[in-house]
Parts: C-alpha cells; structure tokens; sequence
C-alpha cells in the first residue's frame, strides 16, 4: 500500500464550529484514579448529541453541502441554502454516534439522510436517528456488512456517502470527519497552557481509529509539551495494533467485542498512517476497569514526560 500524507487543518472546523450556537468547548474533569491523577474528556454533552462525534460528523456535512451545492459556508443556514441543500441526500453506516452526528449535520442544513444500522446496534438509536429526520436501514450481521451496504445504495442512488472510515480510493469525507476531531485536541490543548500543567501520557480509544488518529495528529503538531500516546483498543477488535505490526492495513478476525461501538475489524487508512508513526504505542489492552488501562507501556521510543498528569 502506498503511504499517503495525511493532512488537517484546524483552522476551518474551529471557525465554522465557534460560529454554530450549541458549540461549547466540552469539559477537561480531573479524577485521582489509584493515587495518580487523570484528567477526562468529558463529550457525554456535545452539542446535544452525547459524544465527540458530533465534531466530525456536522462539520463533514457542511464542507461536502459547499462543494455539492457551490454554496459558501455563509450561505448554508440561509433559506437558499437550506432549499440547495435540499437535493443532497447523506448515506453512511454506523454504530450509532457517527450517524447521529450525520443526521443531526443533514437536518440542520435542510439536506436528507439515510442511515445503515447492523443488527447488533441497539433499538433506541434506531428511534434516535428517526428523531433526527433520517431514514434508517438495517443491514447486515456487523458493522462492516453495513458499510458494505451504505457503499452499494450511495453508488446506486447518488447519494454522498460520508464514513468515518477510509480505504483505497475514499478518503476525503473521512478527511473531513477528522478535521473536525482536531477541535476537541485544540480545547486541550488551550486548557492545558492556560494552567501550566500538561499530561505525561494521552489514552485514546480506537474503533476504525479516526479520533485518536485526529486527536495524536495535533498533540505532535502543535502542543507545547509532548506526552506519550497510547492508542487502546478492544481486545476482540485489534485492528490498528495488528496493521503496524503487520506494516500494512490488515482485518482481523474474533468474536463480537462487548465494547460495541468500538467493535471494528478494519482500521481507517487515514487514522492507520497516523497512528503507526513513531512515539505512538498501540498496546493490546482488555478494556475492562480505567485503572488497569493506566500502566503506560515501557518502549525505547516513548518519550521522557515532563509532568506527572496524566490524561
């Protein structure tokens, strides 16, 4: 597989996001967890939506409205903007949030979504998204059968498929999902310089790998002092440690990971190129308690942490 470069610019889903009314920056909560002290990304009330994807998914929606429509971006909350948008229909798969965040994107434009739902994901998301004003499909046994789907009806219905997942060939829309997760590094980040005090080692949760491949992007771009990154993933879906270990993007296979929407076989191949680079671990962890998940990995690679924080 050739290496791409990956590249996002925060500087457009900060503009656009600061502009929307239900934006806020979501608190940084300290917690002492077994004597050290933790700080958490608290997303549980982003934007109405009750997780970080809300960052990705309306941003996404409203870079691709301006490149189908020709809109600006001044113009989409306009009526002509809404009646553009109109004509756009949205298709994607998910495991719940990512298709929350595309319907609530699509609804607040004026544009039409449809939604493709495995089995395995619960009813109330179902009514969730049906709140929202999208159609919703259940298709197939897992996650990845319904993205197998939600590329089928896109290529047969000329809808814009938007996933947060990237492969050979697609990788824009999921570009932009991720340009909007580096909002959320940027907070910290702030937070972190107004009070002198920065984290040692950064955990990052990965289903196809998307924030974290965001969130450690920024930390290396951009904060003042580097901490370790540790990317953790379901012990029955370790599809990014198995890809670097691999040196290429591999699926892996095992049994239906409890940690649900983190259940994802295949990695991103954005968030793959970003995450097997150097100074960011990607240890096999069994999520189960926070605190068995604090013991960072030793590795000769891992820079020396400069404070005793962690995050």
């Amino acid at each position: 597989m050739n290496k791409i470069n990956v590249t996002l610019d925060p500087a457009q889903p900060q503009q656009m996001l600061t502009a929307c009314p239900a934006y806020r920056p979501s608190p940084l909560v300290q917690h002492e967890v077994d004597g050290q002290q933790v700080w958490i990304k608290d997303e549980t009330n982003r934007m109405g939506l009750g997780a970080f994807k809300a960052m990705g998914g309306v941003y996404a929606v409203a870079q691709l409205l301006i490149r189908e429509t020709g809109l600006t971006a001044a113009d989409l909350a306009s009526d002509r903007g809404r009646a553009a948008a109109s004509g756009v229909t949205f298709v994607c798969a998910s495991a719940g949030n990512h298709g929350m965040a595309v319907a609530a994107g699509a609804r607040l434009f004026g544009a039409k979504c449809r939604i493709h739902l495995a089995k395995t994901v619960p009813e109330d998301f179902v009514q969730r998204l049906r709140a929202k004003g999208s159609e919703v499909i259940r298709s197939g046994a897992t996650y990845e059968e319904s993205i197998a789907a939600a590329i089928k009806d896109a290529a047969e219905s000329g809808a814009v498929h938007l996933a947060d997942g990237s492969w050979p060939g697609y990788t824009e829309p999921p570009r932009l999902v991720m340009e909007g997760y580096t909002v959320i590094a940027q907070e910290m980040r702030d937070s972190f310089a107004r009070s002198g005090q920065w984290p040692t080692h950064v955990y990052l949760q990965a289903g196809v790998g998307g924030l974290a491949g965001a969130i450690a992007y920024m930390i290396r771009a951009n904060w003042e002092v580097q901490p370790e990154i540790i990317v953790v993933e379901p012990d029955a879906a370790p599809c990014l440690q198995h890809s670097a270990g691999a040196g290429e993007i591999v699926t892996v296979e095992g049994p239906v990971s409890n940690m649900g929407r983190l259940d994802c076989k295949t990695p991103s191949m954005l968030a793959y190129e970003i995450c097997q680079r150097p100074l960011i671990a990607i240890p096999l962890f069994p999520i189960g308690p926070l605190s068995a998940a604090l013991m960072p990995p030793q590795t000769s690679e891992s820079p020396a942490p400069r404070r005793e924080q962690q995050a």
